[in-house]
């Protein structure tokens, strides 16, 4: 996989249970219907995969299908990223294994107070080295209360194997300044389609995004109008959308966006304790935003 097979959108796909457990064929289902909107292939394990909650083995099951579901020619990027540096490299590789094109590798965490740039460079980098598939950062600040710098992107844009980041900061101004520093065989995506507009138009190649599981074409479509030109028209799509996105992602997360597929078609289901399930009140303000959207009728 090289850095420009990331040009386009990519949802972090969620993971199907029903009572709990996992259900390969939902999965296998959504995923033929993903197939049809334009998307350059999919995240399998970002946080909408609930992925802290599954086996390795599990992963590994998702992977597969994921692979054999996807359209020709989509990627499939797993995200591997585990406390320690070994066991990362481990599941990356496993993951390459069953088909993965690349991997997603999220900043280590537990111990936040150690996990300075020398700690952070020597991973990616021992990680890069040691994957038999290139590797992107994983950059989310919000969940694990580690930033990756700018600085250190650029440092790491170097490494040959390591070809890109999901920064999912929202932070448009930290996202031009990255598309600057960095390599320039080294691919930048926003992680939230809330400065999807911002990003593309300050040379982010693509994006990594809930709001994408649950509209995808919309995604797409705000892509393609700024390829061609159309502003104004790219910029009041990003607008419609921005409550949706808002919805599945900073209010109502995870659950949210499983009650919102299930209401556009797609099996959603309810998340693995210990979170629960959307309430009655959560799901009719989330269909409210959806058809307000226009996504639902």
């Amino acid at each position: 996989m090289k850095p420009s097979d990331l040009r386009g959108i990519f949802p972090p796909i969620t993971t199907p249970f029903v009572d709990g457990k996992m259900a390969y064929d939902k999965l296998a289902d959504n995923i033929a219907k993903w197939n049809k909107s334009g998307l350059n292939g999919y995240v399998a394990f970002g946080s909408n995969g609930e992925y802290v909650y599954l086996s390795d083995e599990e992963k590994l099951e998702v992977v597969k299908t994921v692979v054999a579901s996807a359209a020709p020619g989509m990627k499939v990027i797993a995200g591997t990223g585990c406390e320690s540096t070994w066991q990362t490299i481990q599941l990356t590789n496993a993951c390459a294994r069953v088909g993965a094109h690349a991997a997603l590798v999220v900043t280590p965490f537990y111990y936040g107070g150690r996990m300075n740039e020398a700690a952070l460079f020597q991973h990616f980098t021992a990680v890069a080295d040691k994957s038999d598939i290139p590797i992107l950062i994983y950059n989310v600040t919000k969940f694990t209360n580690i930033n990756v710098s700018v600085g250190l992107t650029a440092r790491l844009s170097q490494h040959p194997n390591i070809i890109g980041i999901k920064d999912s900061n929202g932070n448009v101004s930290s996202l031009g300044e990255m598309v600057n520093a960095v390599d320039k065989d080294f691919s930048v995506l926003v992680g939230t389609a809330g400065a999807l507009f911002g990003a593309l138009t300050l040379g982010a190649v693509g994006g990594v995004l809930a709001l994408a599981n649950v509209a995808p074409e919309a995604c797409v479509r705000i892509q393609q109008l700024l390829k061609q030109g159309d502003m104004e028209a790219a910029r009041a799509l990003q607008i419609r959308m921005l409550p949706v996105n808002t919805a599945v992602t900073a209010t109502y997360g995870v659950p949210g966006l499983k009650a919102a597929l299930d209401m556009l078609g797609y099996f959603g289901g309810n998340p693995r304790p210990p979170l629960l399930p959307a309430s009655e009140k959560e799901r009719s303000e989330i269909k409210a935003i959806l058809k307000t959207a226009g996504l639902l009728s």
